[in-house]
């Protein structure tokens, strides 16, 4: 039986390049693309690309699967030039290391390094990479990660991750002023806590929460791909809550 899509929602003919498709937020986000027609090129870091091929071979209209390290620019100005035209960025790739304690003598500063590396330089790579393209062509959209650590400071999260994700947000907003004139959106979605890989084993306090749960990978994507497709064509320089009612704002 063919499902029948709004057309709002359909993604027929656009195509995706999903950053992070092998994290629980990542993975549904492709499954969801390839649910609504997109065609999506599959990346993520090298450590699991096993994985990735996996999830490529069970959805349809996988253009292709790469190891990609977001911090490398010309690794995804690469794999940008290779599947051109990029129609529409999804950024799910993140880290967050949940340091014991940040205000010790002897903590690592390395790690604030390599999460405002990942976290901040990443999106700034791919955004780089993509958009001239969708600027050239007037049209496109971006949907990037970022967090409700971002608006309040984080729950359980580390200050290297807030800050990180307070740059996403702001990112958001400096590249729509540049973007949205020439009918490319920017947008981004701020999860509150979500049972993904990242946060296993933290203790949330989920019975204080309003919903008394932690979030679902698939509820992110259905925000992202919403604010990738054609659904949110009226949607720029926005971030989207999606947290359980956890921070209102």
């Amino acid at each position: 039986m063919t499902i029948s899509l709004p057309k709002a929602f359909d993604m027929r003919g656009q195509r995706v390049l999903i950053t992070g498709a092998a994290g629980g937020i990542g993975s549904e986000t492709a499954k969801l693309c390839s649910e609504l027609g997109a065609i999506t090129i599959l990346t993520d870091i090298a450590s699991v690309t096993k994985k990735l091929e996996v999830l490529a071979s069970s959805l349809k209209n996988v253009a292709a699967v790469h190891a990609l390290d977001i911090t490398d620019r010309k690794a995804v100005e690469a794999i940008v030039a290779q599947h051109a035209p990029i129609t529409a960025l999804i950024d799910t790739a993140a880290i967050c290391p949940f340091d014991e304690d940040w205000m010790a003598p002897d903590w690592n500063e390395q790690s604030f390094h390599r999460v405002m590396e990942v976290n901040v330089l990443g999106p700034i790579n791919l955004v780089r990479a993509v958009m001239p393209g969708m600027i050239e062509r007037k049209n496109g959209s971006i949907a990037l990660c970022g967090s409700i650590a971002g608006w309040m400071g984080g729950l359980l999260a580390a200050p290297h991750y807030a800050a990180s994700k307070g740059g996403v947000h702001a990112l958001v907003r400096w590249f729509s002023q540049r973007a949205t004139p020439h009918n490319v959106r920017v947008n981004a979605v701020a999860p509150g806590p979500i049972a993904t890989g990242m946060t296993d084993g933290q203790p949330y306090p989920t019975e204080k929460y309003p919903m008394q749960r932690m979030g679902r990978p698939d509820e992110i994507a259905n925000a992202l791909v919403f604010l990738a497709s054609p659904a949110a064509s009226f949607m720029a320089g926005s971030i989207m809550d999606v947290n359980g009612g956890v921070l209102l704002r």
